[in-house]
């Protein structure tokens, strides 16, 4: 019962934002444009502070685990293929919007829930192993993306353009600027001064409430009016196979701490990110079925989420299948 219990009030705070901004993004009818204020604050202050300081007081052993990295992004790559597989057989060969599934059933929240989550369940040593997934499952996705959209003549531009595009994102992204902003500070064993780390302190801290509230209320304010028919596949794959395929991969590649592999786990176990949303839009594909994923996600990873916390909490899950 104690575990029970502990596990509740690990799990309670992070659902009960999602569900604090979802009720009042139903019921309280505010401008919509308003949020984009909110997401600008996340993704290009709050979150790049949290990952800055996850990175910059780690060891560069610690950042350059090349048998990890190859782990989990192969385990992301595949649920990614078997997403998109699903996709074309829904949508009869629409290749854009397989795209948009295949997204959906392979990208964890893993920025907004992520650290926050896994550093109150397994300390400290697990932020590592979460900056490592986080930075090469953005660069897989934000390259296949737009890659993608590209072969199937969504973007209306070349093959050099498209590479060039998504080059450029990647090495200007807000997080991954952050984090090789982290990485040479653990290497040069910079400190920022006082004031500016007292800054960076609390707007990491600031950045998984606003984070979670914003999903609940992004959610409430595109109501489903159909639910489309993959969405039990995608929502399978993410908060099943994914991290079933994660535990298989991880324990098979290398020898890697407990937390590490623990941490992989639950990053995998996490629900579709609100992102998905966002590359919807951008596209202008798929916007209701990302809206789909992301809620009805969101609603089971209540239960498969907190199954895979308690097997990891109480040990009944052995972090190495192969010791």
């Amino acid at each position: 019962m104690a575990d029970l219990v502990s596990l509740f009030n690990l799990v309670a705070p992070f659902f009960g934002l999602i569900l604090l901004g979802y009720v009042i993004g139903r019921y309280k009818r505010l401008p919509e444009e308003g949020l984009a204020w909110l997401q600008y604050f996340l993704i290009y202050i709050a979150l790049p502070c949290l990952f800055y300081r996850l990175i910059a007081d780690k060891p560069l052993s610690e950042l350059s685990n090349w048998g990890f990295v190859i782990a989990t992004t192969l385990s992301t790559y595949c649920a990614f293929a078997l997403s998109f597989a699903v996709g074309l057989k829904h949508t009869g060969g629409d290749m854009p919007q397989a795209v948009m599934q295949g997204v959906a059933g392979s990208y964890s929240n893993i920025g907004y829930m992520g650290p926050p989550l896994i550093l109150a369940a397994l300390g400290p040593s697990a932020s590592a192993p979460v900056v490592l997934i986080f930075v090469f499952d953005n660069i897989l996705l934000f390259s296949l993306i737009p890659f993608l959209m590209g072969v199937a003549g969504v973007s209306n531009k070349s093959f050099l353009s498209t590479a060039g595009e998504v080059v450029w994102k990647v090495v200007t992204h807000p997080f991954n600027v952050a984090t090789v902003a982290g990485v040479i500070a653990a290497y040069l064993g910079l400190a920022l001064p006082t004031a500016v780390d007292k800054m960076t302190l609390w707007l990491s801290q600031a950045a998984a409430p606003c984070a979670l509230f914003l999903l609940g209320v992004t959610v409430a304010l595109r109501p489903i009016r159909k639910m489309p028919g993959e969405v039990p596949a995608l929502v399978v794959i993410k908060l099943i196979l994914h991290p079933l395929l994660v535990w298989v991969l991880v324990s098979a590649i290398g020898d890697f701490p407990d937390n590490w592999i623990f941490a992989a786990v639950i990053m995998a176990a996490l629900p579709p990110a609100l992102n998905i949303f966002m590359i919807a839009t951008q596209y202008r594909i798929g916007i209701e079925r990302a809206s789909a994923c992301i809620l009805v996600g969101t609603i089971v990873s209540m239960v498969t989420l907190t199954g895979f916390l308690w097997l990891v909490k109480t040990g009944t899950m052995s972090a190495d299948l192969f010791p």
